[in-house]
C-alpha cells in the first residue's frame, strides 16, 4: 500500500508527475506562531519571479486572476444542499461580529490581489445582502484600477439594494433561483421564501443596469430536475443566462450523493429536444460555464459541470472566507490565516508575499480526483467561502 500525505489546502493525494503511483505532497507547513515567524517564513518562500512579475501562477501553472470574497457566514435561506437546516439550526455558532474583517481589511487585502494581477472580484457569502451597509464596501471595491466587480445573491433583498449596489459601483450580479415551482423552491431553500421575490430582485437589478444578470440554477436530480424546461424557457424570454450547476459535494454536511448528480449532458439533451443548441467557445481562459447558444437566437445557457466534466487545469480562482482565511480550492479542507497577519500589523509587502507563496505552491485539483473516498472530507463548507 502506497502511503498518503495530504495536500495544500485540500486534504487530497495528488500523483507526482514524475511517475506513476507515487504521492507527493504539497503541504506548506510555514505558519508560525508568532508573527515575526509568520513574516519571515513567508516571505522567504514567495517564488523569486513573484518579486518582479504582477501575474502568479501554481505548480500547475494556473494564473492567479479571480478573487471571491464572502462577507459573512450567515444567511437567511437554509438550502438543502449549502445549509441544511438540520445542521445550520438556531444554536449554530456563526462568526462573531470581531472574528470577521471589516471592510478596511477586506479593501486592504483586495488592494493587495489586484497588484498580483487579479482583475476580478466577487462577493459572496453565505448571503452577502444580510452584511449591512455593503453598499460602503463596494464603493471602497470598485475605486481600484480597472476590476469587474461582481455579487453572487439569494435575491431575497435585492429587490431594495440593487439601485445603492449600482450607484456604488457594482458591475453586475448573479442571482440563485433552483425553481420557478414554488413548492419545490420554497423545499429548497429551507424557509419558505417565494419565487416571486427573487423574481422581484432580478428585474430591480435589470432596471438598476446591474446587468447581464445570470441566474444560477443548482439541479439535484430527483428534487428539482423537473424544473428545467421551464426555468429555461422563463429566462429565455428574459433576456437572462440562466446557469445549470451540478450539484456538488461542497463541504460534508449536505449529504451529497454520486446518484443525485444529473450530469450536464443530460441538461443540454433536454433543453435541445425543445429548443435547439450550439455550443459557443469560452469569453475567456478558465471560464467555468461552458457555454450553448440558441438557434434561434433567443440567448444563451451556461453548465457548470463541475462533478462531470472537471474545470481545475484552468482555474483561477481563490477564496477569501469572511474571518480572513483564504482557500485556493472550494473543496478544500483547510484555509490559510492572512487576517492574523493584518492584526498584527503586517506590512503590504509582507502580505504580498504570503499570498505569493500560497498561490506558488497551490496544487489543488479536487474535481479531477473526486471519488467516494473523497466526498467524506472534511471540506470548508460552501456557506463559509461563497460558489
Amino acid at each position: 500500500m502506497v502511503g498518503t500525505r495530504r495536500c495544500v489546502g485540500t486534504g487530497l493525494f495528488l500523483r507526482d508527475n514524475h511517475g506513476p503511483g507515487d504521492i507527493r505532497s504539497c503541504e506548506a507547513e510555514y505558519l508560525a506562531d508568532t508573527f515575526a515567524q509568520k513574516a519571515a517564513l513567508l516571505a522567504s518562500t514567495v517564488h523569486p519571479a513573484s518579486r518582479d512579475s504582477v501575474t502568479l501562477t501554481d505548480t500547475l501553472n494556473r494564473p492567479l486572476r479571480d478573487l471571491r470574497i464572502s462577507v459573512t457566514d450567515r444567511c437567511n435561506f437554509r438550502c438543502v444542499y449549502c445549509m441544511p437546516k438540520e445542521v445550520f439550526g438556531p444554536d449554530y455558532a456563526f462568526l462573531g461580529r470581531d472574528e470577521i474583517l471589516t471592510f478596511e481589511e477586506i479593501t486592504r487585502l483586495a488592494q493587495v490581489f489586484v497588484a498580483h494581477g487579479v482583475g476580478k472580484i466577487r462577493l459572496t457569502g453565505g448571503e452577502p445582502l444580510v452584511r449591512r451597509d455593503l453598499h460602503e464596501l463596494v464603493a471602497r471595491l470598485s475605486s481600484l484600477p480597472g476590476l469587474d466587480l461582481a455579487l453572487t445573491t439569494n435575491g431575497s433583498l435585492l429587490a431594495q439594494q440593487a439601485p445603492a449596489l449600482k450607484k456604488a459601483g457594482l458591475t453586475r450580479v448573479n442571482v440563485s433561483l433552483d425553481s420557478l415551482d414554488e413548492s419545490v423552491f420554497q423545499t429548497m431553500n429551507g424557509v419558505g421564501f417565494s419565487v416571486a421575490r427573487v423574481l422581484q430582485g432580478i428585474e430591480a437589478a435589470i432596471a438598476a443596469g446591474l446587468g447581464p444578470v445570470k441566474v444560477n440554477m443548482v439541479v439535484k436530480r430527483g428534487l428539482n430536475d423537473a424544473s428545467i424546461l421551464s426555468m429555461a424557457g422563463h429566462f429565455r424570454e428574459m433576456g437572462c443566462t440562466l446557469r445549470f450547476i451540478e450539484y456538488m459535494d461542497v463541504g460534508h454536511t449536505n449529504h451529497w450523493r454520486m446518484q443525485e448528480v444529473l450530469p450536464a449532458a443530460e441538461i443540454v439533451r433536454r433543453i435541445n429536444a425543445q429548443w435547439p443548441l450550439e455550443p459557443l467557445a469560452p469569453n475567456y481562459p478558465g471560464e467555468v460555464a461552458e457555454r450553448w447558444r440558441y438557434k434561434d437566437g433567443r440567448g444563451e445557457i451556461g453548465l457548470v459541470a463541475s462533478v462531470t466534466k472537471a474545470f481545475c487545469r484552468d482555474c483561477s480562482r481563490t477564496r477569501l472566507s469572511a474571518e480572513g482565511k483564504l482557500y485556493t480550492c472550494l473543496f478544500a479542507t483547510r484555509g490559510h490565516d492572512l487576517r492574523s497577519l493584518l492584526r498584527d500589523g503586517a506590512s503590504d509587502e509582507v502580505l504580498s508575499s504570503a499570498i505569493a507563496g500560497i498561490w506558488h505552491r497551490r496544487a489543488d485539483r479536487y474535481s479531477e480526483l473526486r471519488s467516494d473516498k473523497t466526498s467524506d472530507l472534511p471540506k470548508v463548507e460552501m456557506s463559509h467561502i461563497g460558489g
